[in-house]
């Protein structure tokens, strides 16, 4: 799920033309929050390589600008 949350916010920010429609939540700041929730629900062990807390918020800040 969060893979498919990344994706979307990859292709709003190229692709989609920054249409929330093209978004999972339908909107930026819910798609943010969804990503946040889940990222923060993994252990420190389990939380994915290839997705920082510092890149979600680089993220935010494009997307909700």
């Amino acid at each position: 799920m969060l893979g498919r949350l990344i994706s979307d916010c990859e292709y709003y920010l190229g692709y989609g033309y920054r249409d929330p429609d093209k978004l999972w939540a339908h909107d930026e700041k819910e798609q943010i929050e969804k990503i946040k929730k889940i990222w923060l629900s993994f252990s420190e062990l389990e939380k994915p390589e290839w997705l920082t807390w510092e890149q979600i918020i680089a993220y935010e800040k494009e997307m909700c600008k």
